[in-house]
């Protein structure tokens, strides 16, 4: 994949009818500032993730607003983030992911748009939990430095020199702190991906994930989620993203997301 690609980059926000209103609903929402929010870091945590439409989420959120605190930085709540994934050129840490591996990682680049801040991350899932550490660089890392190669190597068994970019991800996030609850809500909108050949968008898909040391099914979110009809599904955007951007490789396990997502798009959620 052409590193120039990635230093080219832009986020290319689409916007569907239903986003126009977002604004709105996010400044009746109390904010919080980034170093508030540093005390639900959950950087070993447990996630639940919900795929839905950017209208049902909007629907939900507009009961909650009371909730939930909404990360506010220079004024901005709906911020915008890149991410660049890497993997091994047989796609290693993706079909570890396919075979149901419990003890995975992913090592991703990501940038927050906004605010010009970059880091390098792992992400490691074992026993249905997710550590994450980082890394803040100077810039989107597109490839290893001496430093960043020992960043990995501290918190990965992998060999730093058989990583290369397989895709960028680009979307829009809102991201909520609960009032009553060790609990963080991370809401993920315009969702795009793309390599050197191929670019997929899903404006209308909105990927919501609940974060929290320990499952709590009192989280306001999570009872929402019940009271739609809407179930928790594993959802992760990098493979999904290799799933259709590399339509040859194997992706049988995440065929299930991949026709809730056509469902979603088509409106049978209605």
């Amino acid at each position: 994949m052409d590193t120039q690609l990635h230093n080219d980059f832009s986020v290319q926000v689409v916007t569907p009818p239903v986003i126009n209103q977002w604004p709105d609903l996010l400044s009746r929402l109390d904010p919080i500032d980034l170093a508030d929010m540093d005390a639900v870091a959950l950087l070993n945590r447990t996630d639940t993730k919900y795929v839905l439409t950017a209208r049902q989420l909007y629907q939900a959120l507009a009961t909650l607003s009371a909730q939930y605190w909404v990360l506010d930085v220079d004024g901005v709540r709906l911020n915008h983030y890149r991410t660049l994934y890497f993997d091994t050129a047989d796609f290693n840490l993706y079909m570890r992911h396919h075979a149901g591996g419990r003890n995975r990682y992913k090592v991703r680049s990501r940038e927050y748009v906004d605010t010009s801040l970059s880091f390098l991350e792992v992400k490691h899932n074992v026993d249905e939990r997710t550590i994450k550490n980082r890394l803040q660089t100077p810039a989107f890392v597109t490839r290893f430095t001496p430093k960043t190669s020992h960043f990995v190597s501290a918190y990965t068994p992998l060999d730093p020199r058989r990583l290369e970019p397989k895709l960028i991800n680009g979307f829009s996030r809102i991201t909520l702190v609960s009032k009553y609850h060790k609990e963080r809500l991370t809401l993920d909108l315009n969702l795009h991906f793309f390599n050197d050949t191929n670019h997929v968008v899903l404006p209308d898909i909105a990927i919501a994930e609940v974060k929290q040391e320990g499952i709590n099914r009192h989280s306001d979110f999570v009872k929402a989620m019940r009271q739609m009809h809407i179930r928790p599904t594993g959802f992760s955007k990098y493979c999904i993203g290799v799933s259709m951007l590399y339509p040859h490789i194997k992706h049988n396990n995440f065929k299930p997301n991949l026709r809730l997502i056509n469902k979603l798009m088509v409106g049978l959620s209605f």
